[in-house]
């Protein structure tokens, strides 16, 4: 049984995602109906829509759309993680919005699309630092380079439950692998960030990579955060550039294959009900 703490779903007809037009494999629909055929085929039993960056204007009616399609269909969406721009001096009233929509659980600023320093500026640490009142979590999606103002903010705000998003993005392909791991290391120190591996099969080479060179990876974010602090993540539709979402729970299966029941049970999904209170 798995929670899938990481959907994306797509619908180009309703939204607009401009990042997508730098990505020709990923600018197309990817909707509801087609995940979850293949997410009941491998277990998944649960999930998480997360944002996909949708055009600022657009913010709150990607939360809408995830609310019709949840109340018009029996889907295992169980909630939303939303954008939001705490750089701004109006994500007070992003909050005060999520204690009306009782689907979102958390906020989600990417940033490595952001200009360096975003995460460590005065009012971002401020905004953010807002969540403490609430039970809505943060998630972090930056770049290794980016790792130590995300640190800032980590420490800023020791009441906010952070999650770092796929394993803090290392760059899997061009092995660099040494840079990632030390500042891995020290973000694990932080008792209030949570790690998510999910879709790390992006990151790696997309015609040659292998569970050899994604296992490493892996490894030490497990050995870093420990158990209890660990989250399973698909980034579907993304981890296509790595294989699929079939591929990624195969390869994330081989890798837990001598975990207790226990273990494999934390990973997969108390840890996420816990986080989540769902």
């Amino acid at each position: 049984m798995l929670f899938d703490t990481h959907l994306h779903l797509i619908y180009p007809d309703i939204l607009k995602y401009p990042w997508l037009d730098k990505v020709d494999s990923l600018n197309k629909p990817s909707h509801y109906e087609d995940y979850h055929i293949k997410a009941s085929r491998l277990g998944i039993s649960a999930c998480l829509h997360m944002e996909v960056d949708v055009e600022e204007n657009q913010i709150k009616e990607e939360t809408k759309m995830i609310h019709n399609l949840i109340e018009n269909n029996d889907t295992i969406i169980k909630g939303v993680i939303s954008s939001c721009r705490p750089e701004q001096n109006n994500f007070q009233d992003m909050i005060e919005y999520a204690d009306t929509q009782k689907l979102i659980k958390g906020f989600r600023r990417v940033l490595h699309v952001a200009p360096d320093n975003t995460a460590g500026s005065d009012q971002f640490k401020k905004n953010v630092n807002l969540l403490s009142e609430t039970k809505l979590t943060f998630d972090l999606c930056a770049f290794p380079h980016q790792h130590s103002e995300i640190m800032q903010l980590i420490d800023f705000c020791p009441k906010v439950t952070f999650i770092l998003d796929h394993c803090g993005v290392p760059n899997i392909k061009d092995g660099d692998f040494n840079d990632w791991k030390k500042s891995i290391s020290q973000l694990a120190h932080r008792d209030n960030l949570f790690c998510k591996i999910s879709g790390i099969i992006a990151y790696g080479d997309n015609r040659t990579w292998t569970l050899d060179e994604i296992k490493p990876y892996f490894e030490h974010v497990v050995s870093s955060f420990g158990i209890k602090r660990i989250i399973w993540g698909s980034d579907s539709p993304v981890c296509n550039l790595g294989g699929g979402l079939e591929t990624w729970v195969a390869a994330t299966y081989l890798m837990t294959q001598d975990w207790s029941h226990e273990e494999k049970k934390s990973f997969f999904f108390e840890n996420s009900i816990n986080i989540w209170n769902l």
